[in-house]
C-alpha cells in the first residue's frame, strides 16, 4: 500500500512529462531554464521583481523551456499596508533604527548614491501583491508557489486560472492553513533550508506535514544536497524535493566572484537565520552584516516591510560599490556540500545520482509510523 501511494503521489512529475523529481528554486531566470531543460521543474523567485518584470521574464521562460513545465514563486505575506505609498512607511521608521544604518554608512564608507536597492525599489503592499499575482494569471506559467503564507483568494485565483498551487510550509499548522486554502501541493521547508524559514528541522518537520497533507504530494526543502539526502526525503514521505542553495554555485548563475567565495568557504554552522534584511526570519552566510544586527546594542529589526525601506536603499548601494564584508547571499545549511561552480545539469546530475537505489535500501529500513511516534560535492 505505501508504495502504491507512492507511484501515485509521483505522477505529480509525470503528468508533467518530468522524470526527475526535483524543483530548482532560483532568482535567475537563466537558472530556471537550464533546471528545466535537465529534466527537473525550474521556479523563478520573482517576488522582488515588478509586474512588467514578472510578465516578461515569464514570457522567456515559456519560449524557451521547449515546452517543459516550469514555475513562479511570490510571497504574499499577511498585514501588508494596502497602497504603494512608500512615504508613509518611512515616515514611521524609529529615529534610533535610521541612526543606526547611518553609523554603518559611515563605518564601512558607503556612499548614498541616490539608487534603492532590491528591498526597497518598490514598496510590498498588498496593491503591489495583487498586481504581481496578476501577472502571473495572465501568463502561460503552469504552476504558482507561495512562500510566507498562501491567501485563500490568491490560491482560488490562481486555481481558477488552472495553474497547479503549491505552498511552501514550516509547521503542521501551516500545512494545515495551506490545505483549506485549496493548495495543490506543499513544500515541507525545514529549519535548514536558505532564505524564509520556520522553526522545525527538515526531518522533524517532514512526516508531521505528510501526516496532516492525507492526498496532497509533500515535496521536501532544507538541506538537501547529495542523492543521499533525496533518497531520505522520499524515505520520509516526500515525492519529491526543492533546491535552492545549490544553483548559487552554477555556472548558470551570476553569483558575484567575492560572494562565490563566501560560499564555498561556508559550513553549515557559517550561515545564521536574521531579520535584519525584510524583518522576516532569512537564513544566509554570516557576514559583518549580520554581525552588527546581532552586536550587543543594536536596535531590533522592523517588521516586514519596515525593515525592507529601512534597509534597501544601503544594501543596495553597498552591492553596487562592492564594500567587501557587506557582500552577502542567501543560503541553506546545505552550502557545506559545495565548493566549485558546476553547471546546473552537472549539479542536478550530483543531486540525485543513483537516489533510486539509495530509497530502495532506506525504505527497508523505515516502517509505516505517525508523526509522533561530511562535506563533498557527491557527482557534481
Amino acid at each position: 500500500m505505501k508504495q502504491e501511494k507512492y507511484m501515485t503521489d509521483m505522477n505529480i512529475f509525470a503528468r508533467w512529462g518530468v522524470d526527475r523529481p526535483l524543483f530548482g528554486f532560483s532568482h535567475s531566470l537563466p537558472v530556471v531554464r537550464a533546471v528545466t531543460l535537465a529534466g527537473g521543474i525550474g521556479v523563478w523567485g520573482a517576488t522582488r521583481n515588478t509586474p512588467d518584470e514578472i510578465e516578461a521574464g515569464l514570457a522567456v521562460l515559456a519560449e524557451t523551456c521547449q515546452g517543459r513545465p516550469f514555475g513562479v514563486d511570490l510571497v504574499l505575506p499577511k498585514n501588508m499596508p494596502e497602497t504603494e505609498d512608500r512615504s508613509l512607511i518611512e515616515a514611521q521608521i524609529p529615529e534610533g533604527h535610521i541612526r543606526f544604518i547611518e553609523g554603518l554608512r559611515a563605518k564601512y564608507a558607503v556612499a548614498d548614491d541616490g539608487q534603492s536597492g532590491l528591498r526597497s525599489r518598490f514598496l510590498r503592499s498588498q496593491e503591489m501583491g495583487a498586481k504581481q499575482l496578476q501577472a502571473v494569471i495572465d501568463s502561460a506559467v503552469p504552476i504558482v508557489a507561495m512562500g510566507v503564507g498562501s491567501p485563500q483568494e490568491a490560491v482560488a485565483q490562481a486555481k481558477a486560472a488552472r495553474k497547479t498551487v503549491i505552498s511552501l510550509v514550516g509547521s503542521p499548522k501551516h500545512a494545515r492553513k495551506a490545505i483549506a486554502a485549496g493548495a495543490d501541493i506543499l513544500v515541507a521547508q525545514g529549519y535548514d533550508a536558505g532564505a524564509h524559514t520556520g522553526e522545525i528541522g527538515t526531518f522533524s518537520l517532514v512526516p508531521q506535514v505528510v501526516a496532516e497533507a492525507g492526498d496532497v504530494p509533500v515535496v521536501v526543502a532544507g538541506g538537501v544536497a547529495t542523492s543521499a539526502h533525496v533518497a531520505a526525503a522520499l524515505a520520509l514521505g516526500g515525492v519529491g524535493v526543492w533546491v535552492g542553495t545549490a544553483w548559487l554555485f552554477s555556472e548558470e548563475n551570476d553569483t558575484d566572484e567575492r560572494v562565490l567565495a563566501k560560499l564555498i568557504a561556508a559550513g553549515s554552522d557559517d550561515t545564521v537565520r536574521s531579520r535584519a534584511d525584510s524583518g522576516k526570519t532569512l537564513r544566509q552566510i554570516k557576514t559583518a552584516w549580520t554581525t552588527e544586527w546581532s552586536a550587543d546594542g543594536a536596535p531590533t529589526p522592523l517588521p516586514m516591510p519596515y525593515q525592507d525601506i529601512l534597509v534597501g536603499d544601503f544594501l543596495g548601494a553597498a552591492q553596487r560599490q562592492g564594500v567587501e564584508p557587506l557582500l552577502k547571499s542567501e543560503a541553506g545549511q546545505s552550502v557545506a556540500y559545495f565548493d566549485r561552480r558546476a553547471t546546473v545539469a552537472e549539479i542536478m546530475d550530483g543531486l540525485l545520482g543513483d537516489y533510486r537505489a539509495r530509497r530502495v535500501a532506506a525504505q527497508r529500513l523505515v516502517p509505516t509510523t505517525s508523526a509522533h511516534s561530511g562535506r563533498g560535492h557527491e557527482g557534481a
